[in-house]
This record gives structure tokens, C-alpha cells and sequence, in this order.
């Protein structure tokens, strides 16, 4: 049996969504322009308000999206999907109660290992969390993981401003693409961007068709709490059903904050959101594939933050995945994640609490790994930790099974009339204790248990030298770089990454897509 945790009762399950579904409708919801002829084209009533701004742009328009039209368009979208790696391989499957693992993405920080003091991150730090994620089997794809600071520029175009780069989001794709064979969790910064880092896909695939055959990357796409599907937001989900690439939602109601202070209350909005964005995908692209994702939170009343390890977090993101399965829905989260400022106990217990929680509520793509500062900081010592709290994660998701104890009388030609539990190895020693012996033991042991790496330590006291768990995380990332091959592309490949950057760089109106003193991704490992 696979043991399961659940937060919400089937009536409960159904009345938040007959009260998402009352949402849609009254208030409605925000929609970008992309969007108004799609739902009018639905019949469905888009109002214009008159002098409204939102979160400082303009978003007047309010469609009323009715229940019938959301049930038809949840009916066209895929029950599951698959990610595949480079070499065309199914690598991560997105449906049922199957749990996956990502680091967290788009952090702007980076920790030191040295300072422990918080700095912006750089190419070189996202090169070297591909290179540990790359050699870690407990994360099933890649991630986007930081933003770039070294490939920042002064924008003529923002009147002078120091602006992040326009291509920053195809930058990062792109460094990432150059390290990784796995699968990639990523997303667009804008509209405009979005069709560049398609098209990167597209060259590494081999093609647009074989892009949407065996996608390799999969889009967050981020509402706007409460209730709005922004221009930007409209726009990528649409961009990305046409084009057959899988769009994950990303719907983050912050409860008391952007979003009611109950968890239930919260739960509901994120349902909405998410319907809504589903109406919005399928409406473009019928059977496209999308995920019903978030990364929702709790309010902090008295620091004003959205604590990501708070034990509320975590149930918001496994009673909203709850929703989402009883649909029949790939679901995603955001979890493994701390508050912490650094790598120690408070972020082991927050990370390693949500990891178990996420993987027992059968969430299939758990993005966070890695994370501080509630979401702002990224540690690659983290992230190795990490991957121990989440291989404990999935050990536990298997559950008690029964496994043969039976191997040594069947090697003697007995017949053996049942399976039993223990009484066959009791017949072989009596009451010895020498299980050691066995072959059953020697057979089973790595089945039963999980074997961790030396970041956790089980030693003797005295029989090595005393070390925490960072010092020991820092060797360990040392050992996996070292271990870590980077994969061989093609001349061809890479003269069409090349091309597809430079031709983005020229639309942003930016000179190249990296300073002086960043030769670029594929310089960086050298």
C-alpha cells in the first residue's frame, strides 16, 4: 500500500469548487487583450472598467467565464504527459500519484560558501547547480534556477536605467541547455521572450514538431493574485497551447495578504485562477498540455513575508494539488523550501518537513530545492542536502512492501506453500540473530533501506573527523562537479543557439547577451 496523506474531504473538494466556479463569474476575472477575443469568440461577456490600474498597468478588461464553458475545455486537456531528455528518453511523467523533483527557479541571490553573506548570482553559480543537479539522481529535471546578474545591461531603451536584460529569461535557458541533458522547469520574464526560448527548444529537439512530440521543457505561467490573468500572463498561456508546449500554472494566492486568510479560503481562489487559465489554454490550443500548479503561501502578519516553510505552505500547495487530482489533472507545487538565511537547522527541518509532505500527497513535479530566504536565495550546499531530505521522501512514498523471505528454500528445490514475512529466514537460524548470514539479507538490504551519501552522517563517534552538515555539503558538491560531463552537442546546435540569441538580442535592442567579462556559458565551465 502506498501510504497518502489527504487535507480535504471529498464535500469539501466539492464546494470549493462550486464556490471557484461562482468566482469566475462574480467577481470574473481580469484578462489580458491576448485573451478578449478567444473568450468572446466562447460567448463568453468581457466587460471594460473604466480608469482602472493594476499593480501599475492597465488591466480593465473583466471577463465572466461560466461553468460550462470551464468543464468543457477542462474535458480536452491531457490526463498525463511526459518530459523527455535529449536523447529522447521519457524522463519525468506528469499524472496519477507519480513525484518528481526540480531545484527552485529564478532566485536573484546567490549564498557564498565562504561569507555566508547573500550575493547576486552569476552565470558561474547557475553553471555549477546545473552540474550538481545533472549528477543527482533524486531531481528529475533541471530548473531554471537563477537569474543572471553578470547578464545585466544598461538599457537605452529604459531611458537610461540599469535594467535586466530583455533576452535574461532565453539566457538562462540557454546556459541551461548547454550543461543538461534533463528535462528543464522553466519560464518567460515577457510576452516578447517567450517565442525565443521555444524556438531554443525547438534547435535542440531537432524540430517544432518534435518539440511537441517529446516536449523537453515545461512553462510556469504566473497569475496575477487575486483573480488576474494579466497581459503578459495571457499572453505566454496562449503562445505556449499553440504551440504544443506544456504550460504549468503557477497560481500563488497569498492568504491574508492577496488572497482570503483561510486555507480553504485561499485553496479557492487558487482554484479559480487555475480554472480560469485552463479556459484560457485549451480555448487556444484544445489538448495542450497544462498543469495544474501554484506556489501558494500564508500571509507572515507579523513580518509582512510569505514564509515558504511554514507548515501552512505546505498544506496550502497539498490541499490545492488535492483539487487538482480530483479533476484528474498533472499537478505541481512548490515546496523544499525554507525561510532560513542559511543552510542550517531551521532549513533542514522546514525543507525536509515539505519534501515528505509533498511526496506522501503524490504531487508530481515538486519545485524548491535549493531555496532560502523564502525563495530569494539559492545555496547549492542546500541542494544537495536536499536531495537527501528527498530521497527519505521517496523512500517513504513506497510504504511497507512484502518481499520475499522465501530465497533460500526455493535455492534447496522446497516447495514453498505461501509467502511469508519472516518465519522462513527464523527457519534457517532459529534463534541465532544472525540475519547477517542470509541471502536474503544481502539480497533485500537495498530495497528496504536507503543508503544516504556521506552528507548524512551516521558514523562512530571518533571514527572520523566531527563536521557538520554544511562543511560536509561543500565536499560533496566539490566531488559532484568533478564527476560531472558535459554533454556534446552538435556544431550545428550550437550555431542555431547562437543564432536564436543574437537575433533575440537584436530584438531587445541590446548588443550581444553578455558583458565583457562573460564569455559566455559555454566559456564558463572551461
Amino acid at each position: 500500500m502506498r501510504p497518502r496523506i489527504q487535507l480535504l474531504s471529498p464535500e469539501l473538494i466539492a464546494r470549493i469548487l462550486r464556490e471557484a466556479f461562482e468566482l469566475l463569474m462574480s467577481p470574473g476575472v481580469r484578462v489580458g487583450s491576448a485573451a478578449v477575443e478567444l473568450l468572446r469568440s466562447a460567448r463568453v461577456e468581457v466587460e471594460v472598467e473604466v480608469g482602472v490600474a493594476v499593480g501599475g498597468a492597465s488591466n480593465d478588461r473583466v471577463a465572466r467565464i461560466p461553468e460550462r464553458l470551464v468543464r468543457q475545455c477542462l474535458a480536452s486537456v491531457p490526463r498525463d504527459f511526459y518530459l523527455y531528455n535529449r536523447q529522447g528518453e521519457k524522463t519525468v511523467h506528469y499524472g496519477g500519484d507519480d513525484v518528481h523533483f526540480d531545484p527552485g527557479s529564478c532566485c536573484v541571490q546567490m549564498l557564498d560558501p565562504e561569507t555566508l553573506e547573500a550575493r547576486p548570482s552569476e552565470t558561474r553559480d547557475l553553471v555549477r547547480i546545473v552540474q550538481v543537479t545533472e549528477t543527482l539522481p533524486q531531481f528529475a529535471a533541471q530548473s531554471t534556477a537563477v537569474v543572471c546578474s553578470d547578464a545585466l545591461l544598461s538599457n537605452d531603451a529604459c531611458n537610461g536605467k540599469h535594467a535586466p536584460s530583455a533576452i535574461g529569461d532565453l539566457y538562462r535557458l540557454f546556459v541551461v541547455l548547454q550543461h543538461s541533458d534533463k528535462p528543464v522547469v522553466t519560464g518567460s520574464f515577457s510576452a516578447a521572450g517567450l517565442q525565443g526560448m521555444i524556438d531554443l527548444l525547438a534547435a535542440d529537439s531537432g524540430s517544432p514538431d518534435k518539440l511537441r512530440q517529446q516536449p523537453r521543457a515545461v512553462f510556469d505561467v504566473c497569475p496575477s493574485p487575486p483573480l488576474n490573468w494579466s497581459e503578459f500572463g495571457s499572453h505566454n498561456l496562449i503562445d505556449l497551447a499553440r504551440a504544443g508546449v506544456p504550460a504549468e500554472i503557477v497560481s500563488m494566492p497569498l492568504a491574508g495578504g492577496t488572497a482570503p486568510v483561510t486555507l480553504a479560503g485561499s485553496v479557492t481562489q487558487h482554484a479559480a485562477e487555475t480554472l480560469a487559465g485552463i479556459t484560457l489554454h485549451q480555448l487556444a490550443g484544445p489538448g495542450s498540455p497544462i498543469v495544474w500548479g501554484g506556489a501558494p503561501a500564508i500571509f507572515d502578519m507579523r513580518t509582512g513575508g510569505a514564509p515558504m516553510g511554514a507548515v501552512e505552505t505546505a498544506m496550502l500547495n497539498m490541499a490545492c494539488a488535492e483539487v487538482g487530482k480530483h479533476l484528474g489533472l498533472p499537478t505541481h507545487g512548490y515546496l523544499v523550501a525554507t525561510d532560513s538565511k542559511l543552510v542550517d537547522a531551521q532549513a533542514g527541518a522546514e525543507s525536509a518537513r515539505s519534501a515528505m509532505l509533498g511526496a506522501l500527497a503524490g504531487i508530481n513535479m515538486i519545485s524548491g530545492a535549493g531555496m532560502l530566504e523564502s525563495l530569494a536565495c539559492f545555496s547549492v550546499e542546500k541542494l544537495v542536502i536536499d536531495a537527501e531530505s528527498i530521497a527519505s521522501a521517496y523512500r517513504l512514498a513506497q510504504g511497507i512492501e512484502v518481499r520475499s523471505d522465501v530465497l533460500s528454500d526455493k535455492a534447496r528445490g522446497r516447495k514453498v506453500p505461501r509467502e511469508t514475512l519472516a518465519t522462513a529466514m527464523f527457519a534457517q537460524i532459529g534463534l541465532s540473530g544472525e540475519f547477517l548470514k542470509l541471502k536474503e539479507t544481502r539480497a533485500l538490504f537495498r530495497q528496504e533501506q536507503h543508503l544516504p551519501s556521506p552528507v548524512i552522517d551516521r558514523s562512530a563517534r571518533g571514527s572520523e573527523p566531527a563536521s557538520d552538515v554544511f562543511t560536509r555539503a561543500r565536499t560533496r558538491v566539490d566531488e559532484l562537479v568533478s564527476k560531472y560531463r558535459k554533454p556534446s552537442l552538435s556544431e550545428d546546435v550550437l550555431r542555431r543557439f547562437q543564432a536564436i540569441v543574437d537575433r533575440e538580442a537584436d530584438r531587445a535592442a541590446v548588443e550581444g547577451t553578455e558583458p565583457p567579462n562573460n564569455v559566455g556559458a559555454a566559456e564558463a565551465t572551461k
